[in-house]
């Protein structure tokens, strides 16, 4: 504050009678029609442009997780429009609600968990195959004995393999982009087989999310991302539903097969 007034500093838009800035840029001559989307959003996260190598990963990622069927984001999506059609803003965010801990919200999940397993390595972190193998099966030997499970992996219906993984890991080495985020979560791939006795596959909003760290995108802004590509997805949803609606024979679906079925009372936990 300067004089009294108050001040509020921001890199990002702000407007003038005669022009509009975005990041240092004159919006209209330099960002519009210039700049694509992706870069778009990359560049106001981070408030840098990515280099070619890191647009392609991280377009890549937001393609991996833009639409995935009839998911429950999708479906709440599709039947808030069916009950107002008048608020297509509370469509999509009802379906953006659903972003959690089960769909979307692994995206940072993974990320976060494999931050903290990073960030305690002593030493250095491993330079080899090896090395990376090691770390892995030490950190899931310890969640396994926490009961806890292991974010990223396995999906309920790419059972054998989620083909985003391997494309996704692809694509980040043959850019040169592909870190240590992405090393360890390989690698947990590679040996909990060891720890488990059974093999699950790595999952794509897990691998989205090792990716994007790898690109030094803010953590807390994980989920943000996987949002960001679920958007563009449900907008697709709500325009299949114009033309091809499915939300009301889903609700008339269970309208009309409800069993009634006699009250369960709650009974608390009582301490043992």
């Amino acid at each position: 504050m300067t004089g009294g007034a108050p001040e509020y500093p921001t890199a990002l838009g702000a407007a003038s009678v005669e022009r509009i800035t975005l990041l240092g840029q004159d919006l209209a001559d330099d960002v519009m029609g210039t700049v694509g989307f992706g870069e778009l959003s990359f560049w106001l996260a981070a408030q840098r442009r990515p280099t070619a190598g890191e647009l392609r990963v991280f377009e890549a990622v937001l393609a991996a997780l833009a639409d995935h069927g009839f998911t429950p984001t999708a479906i709440v999506t599709r039947l808030t429009y069916l009950s107002a059609p008048d608020s297509v803003q509370g469509a999509l965010a009802a379906g953006l609600l659903g972003g959690g801990s089960r769909f979307l919200g692994v995206t940072e999940d993974t990320g976060l968990f494999l931050h903290d397993v990073l960030a305690g390595v002593q030493g250095g972190l491993p330079t080899d195959d090896a090395g990376w193998d090691d770390l892995a099966l030490r950190t899931i030997r310890e969640r396994r004995a926490a009961r806890a499970l292991v974010p990223g992996l396995g999906h309920h219906v790419h059972k054998n393999g989620d083909p985003r993984t391997p494309r996704l890991m692809a694509i980040a080495r043959e850019e040169g982009v592909a870190g240590p985020y992405l090393a360890l979560f390989a690698a947990i791939g590679r040996v909990h087989p060891q720890v488990l006795g059974r093999r699950l596959p790595l999952n794509g909003a897990g691998v989205c999310g090792a990716a994007l760290a790898d690109l030094g995108l803010p953590l807390p802004l994980l989920r943000a991302f996987a949002l960001l590509a679920r958007t563009a997805g449900l907008v697709g949803q709500l325009a299949e539903e114009l033309r091809r609606p499915v939300a009301n024979d889903i609700f008339l679906s269970v309208d009309l097969n409800n069993r009634p079925v006699d009250p369960e009372p709650y009974v608390p936990d009582t301490p043992a």
